[in-house]
């Protein structure tokens, strides 16, 4: 007899958390927006290349096919209540630096702000699009990267579904070596 039940697959992506939740912004010669987005992953290391879901039926899926740059800013724990509030609004219709009371901060290579509040910001440009259309993915590659010295060890904030998260927490160091070449 199996000692587990089956889990529905819907609920399959509260278990493949991906990482900190974080804030893309983008923008267009009239306005800047904001959205919370928490599935990306890191594709390869240098240069930095971040895979990102962005819905098509978000208003940033309409400015990142235009502009082709954005910031992902990383919030910490203080920031959640904001974090949340800004996934639950409509960048399309109403100004989203303004209603949660970010701060905009000029990146100095992509024409997009970034959030001062925020813990790092990382400006990109996109260098594909080939799983866009189909799945929604984009691939970044991170031009500029920022952090703020003064926050020693942040906590991040990870969504698993349903209004639930994880606060980033204990961290363990352990030994490290080196795989030797076969």
């Amino acid at each position: 007899m199996l000692s587990k039940k089956p889990l529905p697959l819907s609920k399959v992506y509260q278990l493949i958390e991906p990482g900190p939740v974080v804030m893309v912004t983008t923008a267009n010669k009239e306005k800047a927006n904001i959205m919370t987005m928490a599935w990306h992953m890191m594709v390869d290391f240098e240069p930095p290349l971040i895979a990102c879901v962005i819905s098509n039926r978000n208003y940033s899926f309409k400015l990142l096919t235009k502009t082709k740059v954005c910031v992902i800013n990383i919030p910490t724990v203080e920031l959640i209540k904001e974090v949340v509030g800004v996934g639950k609004t409509m960048g399309a219709k109403i100004d989203k630096f303004k209603k949660f009371n970010f701060t905009q901060e000029a990146a100095s290579l992509v024409d997009v702000p970034m959030i001062k509040e925020c813990y790092a910001n990382l400006e990109c440009k996109i260098v594909d699009t080939r799983l866009a259309k189909k799945y929604n993915i984009f691939i970044f590659e991170v031009v500029k990267a920022w952090i703020t010295p003064a926050k020693k060890r942040p906590k991040t904030i990870h969504h698993v579904g349903n209004g639930l998260f994880i606060i980033d927490g204990k961290t363990m160091k352990l030994p490290f070596q080196s795989r030797k070449k076969e």
